[in-house]
């Protein structure tokens, strides 16, 4: 028996191709920590494919030199493992293929020039854009076949290295070369000769590192041997700290929000409120990690129920299908995170507070909601309203609700107004109404 292999794959090459060619277990691209948590369970050897790097750390050049020193081969092609066995080749890591070779010699030195867009693991990180070592190799294709020109090549490896990363694809790279005068018979040749002619050298080089790594270890793969010490800095003990809290390939899935969602948020102008809210979501589940808090199966339990019951999710067909709606693969990872962000929410409840002014004033509210406040204070303790009954505001309560919510908020009556009581941070429905009467009377008067 050889042991375990792992590959870190994704848009480059599917985990279907590869276990066509090796016996492994195939992970979504590498991210920070992930190589740390691969090497927890003692592989013979590790293959670096594609890694994520722009809105998720990247794997760490430490975890690859701590998992050499642990005995386990690392290899790495085509992507992001190219680029990390280039930087760490003096140091054992071994790459493989042509674009590894390419960056070695330094032929190539960016890294955008292995950079894709891709869609989602749900969507096969199916790719959006072309990487420029692939139209490199596609222009060297198409040169030794006749059907583009040195000339027109150069051209078109020029605004293909022009472009963005994730603009960069066959029809924009033609389009844009159209418009410096290169010659259309070309660009026609070229067009017809790209279904058949397409170069895929990162797929080519990750089918190499599969095959170089099948015939190391049907050779038979003796431990890493490596010549450095490893130093156990405290910037590497936090990050495998961190990382031992996640499983292995925590980075895949939902973990990593696609880059579209973003887009949306975006959109909406909801990203700089949402990004806050992850990140004290964050620290709540760290802080609770720091202070050792477990959770067990009762409070798995209360705080389902809790959850559910604040969202209306009360029988079992509409909590599923919530789980199906909101991607929830692992149902008690995210209950245990949530109980820890509801206990440290009332842990630090008076923290919170004591920042609440200052997180006003940073969106630039505190001021003038301040004033209203205190306006609202003298107008009402003027007129004996401190404490205002539906009386002194001339309404039923039918008709306060109406008020407030269709007239002033434009939105409909919510069905559960006690529910929508404790969304709003009052401690009951009770609480609600005598503010909206209190802000009643103070519009009647003003």
């Amino acid at each position: 028996m050889r042991g375990r292999i792992y590959i870190f794959t994704g848009p480059t090459l599917s985990a279907q191709e590869g276990r066509a060619e090796l016996d492994a277990t195939f992970l979504p691209p590498v991210a920070q920590g992930d190589v740390y948590r691969a090497a927890l369970g003692k592989p013979v050897a590790i293959g670096i494919i594609d890694g994520y790097f722009e809105r998720v750390p990247a794997v760490w050049h430490k975890e690859i030199l701590w998992a050499m020193s642990e005995g386990i081969h690392v290899f790495g092609a085509a992507s992001m493992g190219a680029l990390r066995a280039v930087e760490l080749a003096p140091f054992g890591m071994e790459g493989v293929g042509t674009i590894f070779e390419s960056f070695q010699r330094g032929e190539l030195e960016d890294d955008d020039e292995v950079a894709v867009a891709h869609g989602s693991a749900e969507d096969g990180y199916r790719l959006l854009s072309e990487p420029l070592v692939n139209l490199r190799a596609t222009l060297a294709a198409a040169r030794a076949a006749g059907v583009v020109g040195p000339a027109t090549s150069a051209v078109l490896e020029r605004v293909a290295r022009d472009l963005f990363y994730m603009e960069r694809a066959w029809p924009t790279v033609l389009t844009r070369a159209a418009r410096e005068s290169v010659p259309s018979v070309e660009l026609e040749a070229l067009r017809a000769w790209l279904p058949r002619g397409r170069v895929d050298q990162k797929r080519q080089d990750a089918l190499t590192l599969l095959r170089t790594l099948r015939a190391r270890l049907d050779a038979g793969l003796a431990p890493k041997q490596v010549r450095y010490h490893f130093e156990h800095t405290d910037a590497w003990e936090e990050v495998r700290r961190r990382a031992s809290r996640l499983p292995l390939g925590g980075a895949e899935g939902e973990d990593v929000v696609p880059e579209s969602l973003l887009d949306e948020l975006r959109l909406r102008a909801d990203l700089p409120g949402a990004w806050r809210a992850a990140l004290a979501r964050a620290l709540a589940v760290e802080q609770a990690a720091r202070l050792g808090r477990t959770v067990d199966e009762e409070e798995l339990r209360r705080t389902a129920e809790v959850f559910r019951a604040e969202h209306g999710l009360l029988s079992a067909k509409d909590f599923t299908r919530w789980r199906r709606t909101q991607r929830v693969e692992d149902l008690e990872r995210f209950l245990e995170e949530e109980s820890h962000v509801r206990w440290v929410e009332t842990l630090c409840a008076t923290d919170a507070m004591r920042h609440l002014p200052d997180h006003l004033r940073a969106t630039g509210e505190y001021g003038p909601l301040l004033e209203r406040a205190r306006d609202k204070e003298r107008v009402l303790a003027a007129n004996g309203l401190e404490h205002p009954l539906l009386a002194d505001a001339g309404m039923t309560e039918a008709e306060l609700w109406r008020w407030f919510f269709e007239q002033r908020r434009g939105q409909p009556v919510p069905e559960d107004l006690d529910h929508h009581a404790r969304d709003s941070g009052f401690a009951d429905v009770d609480a609600l109404r005598r503010a909206v009467l209190r802000e009643r009377c103070y519009a009647r008067l003003r």
